[in-house]
């Protein structure tokens, strides 16, 4: 008696069990929080990824933009360009990036890309950065660290066709230059690796512009009190 008493009550237990709706949201919630929370890092890491190209492309454009412009004004109109002149837009770049680390995950090369004698040259280069190798210095020519220091055509440079990617070469207008930035940056994720594609992305951006003044071509000048030249054997974040 006592037995079947027991089963019935089993019974009626588990028929009320099978008619309790009561614990349906908090089933269907425990099974779609990791969807959910899966599609808020992957939209959370991607809108950073957007976030980050438009900041790089940013750094490189007032970079382009602050190096066209800078420079000592001469009696005659011309103007001198001086190694802290380049410091000093450099370390814009890094100002600017700073928060982001630009100059300790990546690599800035700013270059003088110059036009002589109806010949394009990289007169010289100077970079800030920590990240060295193939994929972070210029991709576009190489200039020894002498270049553009002595006047022309004394250490002249790296004689190239143009700077840029296929279809986008940019090169200097006749007795001008044109100042190009490479800024070449690993990215850091907000959420984790495994939300960027293969672990890691690289972000690469191009930006020139063309010096604004009268510039003087013939070297890039340093004098007294003599200024730390940033040539690109350097690898340094400040």
């Amino acid at each position: 008696m006592t037995n079947r008493r027991a089963i019935a009550r089993a019974g009626r237990l588990m028929r009320a069990l099978g008619r309790d709706r009561s614990g349906v949201a908090l089933m269907e919630f425990a099974y779609s929080l990791p969807i959910v929370l899966a599609l808020a890092c992957y939209a959370t890491e991607t809108a950073n990824v957007v976030n980050m190209n438009q900041r790089i492309n940013q750094i490189a454009l007032s970079l382009a933009d602050n190096a066209s412009r800078v420079g000592d004004m001469q009696s005659d109109n011309s103007s001198q360009l001086r190694e802290i002149d380049v410091n000093d837009a450099l370390t814009a770049a890094r100002l600017q990036g700073e928060k982001w680390g630009v100059t300790q995950n990546g690599r800035i090369t700013l270059s003088s890309l110059e036009e002589h004698n109806g010949k394009q040259y990289i007169r010289w280069q100077r970079c800030i950065g920590l990240k060295k190798g193939a994929n972070y210095d210029s991709r576009y020519g190489v200039a020894t660290t002498d270049s553009g220091v002595q006047p022309w055509p004394a250490a002249p440079g790296k004689e190239v066709s143009g700077m840029g990617d296929p279809g986008v070469i940019v090169t200097a207008p006749p007795d001008s230059g044109v100042m190009f930035v490479e800024i070449n940056y690993d990215y850091q994720p907000v959420v984790g690796s495994a939300w960027v594609p293969n672990g890691l992305l690289q972000l690469h951006y191009n930006a020139s512009f063309v010096v604004r003044d009268k510039r003087t071509f013939s070297q890039i000048f340093n004098p007294a009190p003599i200024a730390t030249k940033y040539t690109c054997d350097r690898y340094t974040a400040t």
